[in-house]
């Protein structure tokens, strides 16, 4: 069971611990969904703009994408690539459970992916917040 109350460290941000999928650092704006995601048919790749579920209409664009999971066509990992491309893929993803799709994208695309952190980021993390995303030889998210 995940835990939702995370350690306070220095100043006043939390700090937790999350598997790392796809290595790198980035800091920014959080948007989160609670819906799993396709990167094939969920985001205008050219654009950033979520076209369905409960963040519609919002951009990920340069931001932290939180989302449960991934779901959908094996074309979602070429989507990723090619948002990065565009210069409008997300700054790194942060799921619950990471599948192969997400995963693989991210990999190729150089975005930082961690997954299966120690607290449910889902109920921790709003939209707008500042969260900043370490994946290297261990990972953790800092929500600021």
């Amino acid at each position: 069971m995940l835990k939702y109350i995370a350690q306070v460290l220095e100043g006043d941000y939390l700090r937790f611990k999350a598997r790392v999928i796809s290595r790198g650092d980035a800091e920014g704006e959080a948007i989160v969904s609670k819906n799993s995601f396709s990167f094939l048919g969920d985001v205008d790749a050219e654009t950033g703009i979520v076209t369905s579920g409960d963040i519609k209409g919002e951009s990920i664009s340069g931001k932290i994408f939180i989302f449960p999971s991934g779901r959908g066509s094996t074309v979602g990992t070429y989507v990723l690539m090619r948002m990065r491309k565009a210069g409008t893929a997300p700054k790194a993803i942060i799921n619950m459970e990471s599948e192969a799709i997400v995963a693989i994208g991210a990999i190729i695309a150089e975005i930082p992916l961690l997954d299966m952190p120690e607290v449910d980021v889902l109920r921790a993390v709003k939209s707008g917040d500042i969260v900043r995303v370490h994946a290297g030889k261990e990972g953790w998210i800092e929500i600021r």
